[in-house]
């Protein structure tokens, strides 16, 4: 029979020591020698890998006081275990696990994943070194430094007042959404959102959902897992009506500032015939407005949730503009749907109310628009980058979409190898991208022009000319015509 002994506390008014360093959990058996059962527990710690090679020790007065034994035990166990190569004790570094003294770990088993492509031109992801730490940093100390006590709870689920009041102003003034704070739900981010929404609908009693196609898969199977699942197709602009109404769906969810991954933005007319639509059939709209602050040519266009907000979710995030570290994001409710809504979100992961706080700092001193202005250069450079290297280097390739975003469409000539056989060839050159078809539902459609969704968001700014020329310096030699007899 064993014991397991972890930090040990004294009797109140013991005159044994109280621990006051590392703890460390061990194993002791009740009888028997304790030097020995000290030493057997540690070897069979390190044999296990449950101490890897390097940890540090606590000190022997604290790991005496931990086990409640004397220190004399522990440091003659100590010193065993040195002499026997387990552990090495030096002046000034404490005692720690010897190196190799731990068994190799065995081969791991299974599929083994490819090597990561040095050129990651991946869609949907921002340049993580763009994360703006100096402003971030300044925001969370003054949270820590003013936050009152709740805020180390788990807090309101429907989120920090401070950051519903910060984003609905903030919404107003640049999105030009129509939202009250009590009309915010804060939570997770995107991802978080779309469950909490499918969730909502279902309990409502809707069963289908129209959803964009092309689309992200991910957030197709979130919306499978409760509902049915219409594929209503996109064309140059926007989502179909006529589609939308014959599929039956009873909630539309798309993105119309800037379509993913087509690139398109909803035209006017098609924004009205959506409307429409939504107030004829008493239908939900869900607006994703993933990357609406990314527009490079022009002022972003307005939220299309400020003309119906009865019937318009409006959904947003941090995950693009600042980085997928600020699991944050926003629903703009309707307030038919902002009860269960909420009660939703109470059953589901909470979300940092730290975070919320220091966002409404970052807003509220006007550091989040500083940083959006940073990165918005930044990424209309690179946009600007890769349609001169397609334009000089790939005449008769073209780059297609708004100029928004982190992401573009490479359409390639007519003739070129099918979208599945580039992609692997550039994986040969170590250049990641996505194929067009990998959005499609049920199946990718044979096109005679094969396309490629880049992404220009994640290279370090340092690398990324050299990632555009190796993705052009491959596609010229796969897309060039045979000569001539």
């Amino acid at each position: 029979m064993t014991e397991t002994l972890g930090r040990f506390r004294p009797p109140s008014g013991s005159g044994a020591a109280r621990p006051s360093g590392l703890d460390l959990l061990l194993e002791i058996p009740k009888r028997g020698g304790r030097r020995r059962a000290v030493e057997e527990s540690l070897r069979a710690a390190i044999r296990e890998g449950r101490l890897a090679a390097g940890t540090r020790l606590p000190s022997s007065r604290d790991m005496a006081a931990q086990l409640g034994l004397s220190r004399g035990t522990v440091a003659a166990a100590y010193e065993q275990l040195a002499a026997e190569g387990w552990l090495t004790a030096r002046p000034g570094s404490g005692t720690r696990v010897a190196a190799g003294a731990a068994a190799p770990a065995p081969p791991a088993r299974g599929r083994v994943a490819p090597a990561a492509a040095r050129h990651d031109l991946g869609p949907g992801r921002s340049d993580a070194r763009a994360f703006p730490r100096d402003a971030w940093s300044h925001a969370m100390r003054h949270v820590l430094r003013e936050a009152p006590a709740e805020a180390f709870g788990f807090g309101d689920p429907q989120g920090r007042i401070e950051l519903r009041t910060t984003l609905a102003a903030y919404l107003g003034r640049v999105r030009g959404v129509r939202v009250d704070p009590a009309g915010l739900v804060i939570c997770s981010g995107y991802t978080q959102a779309l469950g909490l929404l499918t969730e909502v609908f279902a309990e409502l009693g809707v069963g289908t959902v129209g959803m964009e196609n092309p689309a992200s898969g991910d957030h197709v199977a979130i919306v499978a897992a409760r509902l049915r699942v219409a594929d209503v197709p996109v064309d140059a602009e926007g989502i179909s009506r006529a589609a939308l109404e014959a599929s039956g769906a009873e909630v539309a969810v798309c993105t119309p500032a800037h379509q993913f991954p087509l690139g398109m933005s909803m035209s006017p007319a098609r924004r009205s015939e959506l409307l429409a639509w939504a107030d004829e059939t008493l239908g939900w709209i869900v607006e994703d407005d993933y990357d609406s602050e990314f527009r490079y040519d022009r002022r972003p266009i307005g939220a299309l949730q400020s003309r119906r907000p009865s019937r318009i979710v409006h959904v947003g995030s941090t995950s693009k503009t600042l980085g997928p570290a600020v699991r944050l994001g926003w629903i703009a409710c309707p307030p038919y749907l902002l009860e269960p809504l909420v009660e939703a979100k109470r059953r589901a992961r909470p979300t940092s109310p730290l975070d919320q706080l220091a966002l409404a700092r970052m807003i509220d001193t006007g550091g989040y628009d500083r940083h959006l202005r940073t990165v918005r250069r930044a990424y209309r450079l690179r946009r600007n980058l890769i349609t001169e290297a397609v334009r000089t280097g790939l005449p008769r390739a073209r780059v297609l979409g708004v100029e928004a975003g982190l992401h573009a469409i490479l359409e390639l000539p007519a003739g070129s190898p099918d979208e599945t056989t580039i992609v692997d060839a550039l994986r040969a050159a170590s250049v990641h991208v996505h194929a067009l078809g990998d959005y499609e539902r049920p199946s990718p459609r044979s096109r005679p022009r094969p396309s490629l969704v880049v992404g220009y968001g994640t290279p370090p700014s340092y690398s990324y000319p050299a990632a555009i020329g190796a993705l052009v310096d491959r596609l010229r030699t796969l897309t060039s015509p045979e000569p001539g007899p």
